[in-house]
C-alpha cells in the first residue's frame, strides 16, 4: 500500500519521463504496484485485499433485501445472513452497509430537513397561517395544569404575527383567539390555512367540520387545510412557533400573571417582531411596514361562541376572570363554579358546578355581571353580595378569647342531669349493672338452695 505522499511522488516521477521501473527501484516498491496506482486500480491509503472479505459475498442479497424493505432491523438482517453462512461480526456488518450506502432512503419517512425547498409565492393579503403551540410548565398561579396553549396567527406575505394565551384548545378558544388576533392584525385575509386540527378539520375525512364552517362563513374566509406531513407550507407560523417558545415563554417569570404575560408578548411582537428587516424589489423595509400595506378585510362582529371556564371562588367571594373579579353571593366560597361567556355580549354568567355537596343547584346561574376590559384589575360587585358577604362575616367573628387548653371542666349540672336520663327504670337492671338505691333480696337465693343435699361434681 502506498501512502498519499508516496502515490503523489509516483505521479510526479511518472510526469517527469521515469519508467515504471526506476520509479518502483527509487520508492522500493515492486513494478505492478506502481503501475496499478498509475493506472488507477488502487487507491492511495487504502490496502487491498487479497482475498474477498467475509461480507464481499453477502453484499448483494443484503442490497435487495433494503430495496425491498428500507426500515428492516439491521439485526434481523443479521440473524438472517448468520443462517446463509455470514461469518463476521454485527458491527462489521452495519460498517459494510453504511459505507456501501446499501438502505436507500425512504422518502415517505424522509424529514423535511435536507429535501428541496419549493419558493412559495405569497401575495400581500392573501393568507393567514394558524397554528397552536403547546408550551409546558406554565406559573402555578394561573392554575392551568401541565401545560398553556398559545394561538399563534401570521401573515404569510409580511411574516407579521401575534398570539393568544389560552387555558384550552377547544373550539370556543379557538374562535376567540382568532378574532381577536385578527384584530391584532389588523383585519382579515382571504384565506385562513390551518394543519389538521380536530376543531377545524374532521379526522375521519380531512375536510372542513360543520361546526367550523359556520364560522369560516361568518368572517367571509376559505378555509386551506395544510397538506399532511408538509411543515414547509406553513412554514411562517411554524417560525413564529419557535420564536415564541425561546424569545417569550423561556425567558418567562414565574410571579407573572396571564394578563401580565399576553401584555408581554403583545409588546415583543410590536416591538421586535415588526421591526424584523426585510428585502423587497422596492429596497429595505421592517415586518411591520409590510403589514401594514396589505390590504386586510374588516373584522365583523365575534361569533357567538359560548366560552367557558372553570373557576374557584376566594375567602372575599369573588371569581376571578381576564384579569378581573366577580362577585358572588358567600355561600359559595370555596366551591367550583362555571364563568359563561357569550363572544360579543357585554356580560358574563357565573353559574355552579355538578359536583359534591351541591346536588340539584348544579348548572344553577348564581351570578351575572357586566363585562369589564381584560386585564383591568376591576372588582365587579353586585350590591346584594356585598350585604350578604359583610353579614356572614359578622357572624363568623367573635371577640371572645380563645379557650385554654389546661384548664378544669367538669361535668355541669346539664350534664350530670343528661347522663340520670339515660338510667333506666327500676326493675330492668342486671346483676352486674344494679341501679343505684335498689336492695337486693337474698331470700331469694336461699329459696332456690332449699332441699339440696348434693353438690355437683367439679
Amino acid at each position: 500500500m502506498l501512502t498519499r505522499e508516496d502515490d503523489i511522488d509516483v505521479h510526479a516521477l511518472r510526469r517527469q519521463g521515469w519508467t515504471i521501473t526506476a520509479i518502483a527501484r527509487h520508492l522500493g516498491r515492486d513494478r505492478k504496484t506502481i503501475r496499478a496506482y498509475l493506472a488507477g486500480d488502487r487507491e492511495a491509503g487504502v490496502r487491498a485485499r487479497s482475498t474477498p472479505g467475509p461480507f464481499e459475498v453477502f453484499a448483494p442479497y443484503c442490497a435487495q433485501r433494503l430495496a425491498d424493505d428500507p426500515h428492516l432491523w439491521a439485526s434481523t438482517l443479521f440473524d438472517e445472513l448468520t443462517d446463509l453462512g455470514y461469518l463476521g461480526s454485527y458491527p462489521t456488518m452495519t460498517r459494510q452497509i453504511r459505507t456501501r450506502g446499501l438502505r436507500p432512503a425512504c422518502e415517505p419517512c424522509r424529514p423535511a430537513t435536507g429535501r428541496p425547498i419549493a419558493v412559495i409565492d405569497h401575495p400581500p393579503g392573501e393568507e393567514t397561517q394558524w397554528d397552536w403551540v403547546e408550551l409546558p410548565d406554565p406559573p402555578q398561579s394561573w392554575g392551568w395544569g401541565a401545560q398553556a396553549h398559545l394561538l399563534v396567527g401570521a401573515l404569510s406575505h409580511s411574516g407579521a404575527w401575534r398570539g393568544l394565551l389560552c387555558e384550552s384548545e377547544d373550539q370556543a378558544h379557538l374562535v376567540d383567539g382568532l378574532d381577536r388576533i385578527a384584530r391584532a392584525l389588523g383585519g382579515l385575509t382571504r384565506d385562513w390555512r390551518f394543519d389538521r386540527m380536530a376543531t377545524v378539520i374532521s379526522p375521519a375525512t380531512g375536510r372542513v367540520s360543520a361546526s367550523f364552517a359556520e364560522i369560516a362563513k361568518h368572517y367571509g374566509v376559505v378555509v386551506r387545510p395544510c397538506p399532511p406531513r408538509r411543515g414547509n407550507r406553513k412554514g411562517v407560523v411554524e417560525k413564529a412557533n419557535h420564536v415564541a417558545a425561546q424569545r417569550f415563554w423561556r425567558t418567562l417569570p414565574d410571579d407573572v400573571s396571564v394578563e401580565e404575560a399576553q401584555a408581554r408578548l403583545d409588546t415583543w411582537c410590536a416591538r421586535r417582531g415588526d421591526a424584523r428587516k426585510r428585502s423587497t424589489p422596492a429596497g429595505k423595509t421592517t415586518v411591520g411596514a409590510l403589514a401594514a400595506a396589505e390590504r386586510l378585510g374588516l373584522v365583523p362582529a365575534p361569533f357567538g361562541a359560548t366560552l367557558s371556564v372553570q373557576r374557584t371562588v376566594s375567602a372575599q367571594g369573588l371569581v376571578s376572570f381576564r384579569g378581573n373579579r366577580y362577585s358572588v353571593p358567600p355561600e359559595l366560597t370555596g366551591a367550583r363554579v362555571t364563568v359563561v361567556l357569550r363572544l360579543g355580549s357585554t356580560t358574563i354568567d357565573i353559574a355552579t358546578t355538578p359536583g359534591p355537596g351541591l346536588g340539584a343547584r348544579g348548572g344553577i346561574v348564581m351570578a351575572r355581571h357586566r363585562l369589564a376590559t381584560t386585564g383591568a384589575g376591576a372588582m365587579v360587585r353586585d350590591h346584594g353580595h356585598v350585604i350578604a358577604l359583610a353579614r356572614a362575616a359578622m357572624a363568623a367573628a367573635t371577640s371572645a378569647p380563645p379557650h385554654r387548653g389546661k384548664v378544669r371542666r367538669p361535668p355541669t349540672q346539664a350534664a350530670l342531669d343528661a347522663a340520670a336520663a339515660l338510667v333506666a327504670p327500676t326493675g330492668t337492671q342486671t346483676a352486674a349493672a344494679p341501679a343505684a338505691g335498689v336492695v337486693i333480696d337474698l331470700a331469694i337465693y336461699a329459696a332456690a338452695a332449699a332441699g339440696r343435699n348434693t353438690l355437683l361434681p367439679r
